[in-house]
């Protein structure tokens, strides 16, 4: 049985911290800006975890298990 690639797609938009977790950035910062808040656009640069949900999936796809 041949080794399981990982998906490059994935692995550009997910990486895994030391702990084990699955961050991932997240969506609508990248245009129309101008209407969104302050507040709303600083909540954009921060990443968040993968939820629970598709965690199993994202793993797989990064080669995780």
């Amino acid at each position: 049985m041949p080794k399981m690639k990982t998906h490059r797609g994935a692995a550009k938009r997910f990486k895994v911290t030391g702990g084990g977790k699955i961050m991932r950035s997240k969506a609508y910062k990248s245009h129309i800006m101008e209407k969104k808040s302050q507040k709303r656009k600083r909540g954009y640069r921060q990443e968040t975890a993968v939820a629970p949900s598709d965690k199993k999936v994202v793993a797989r796809q990064l080669g995780l298990r």
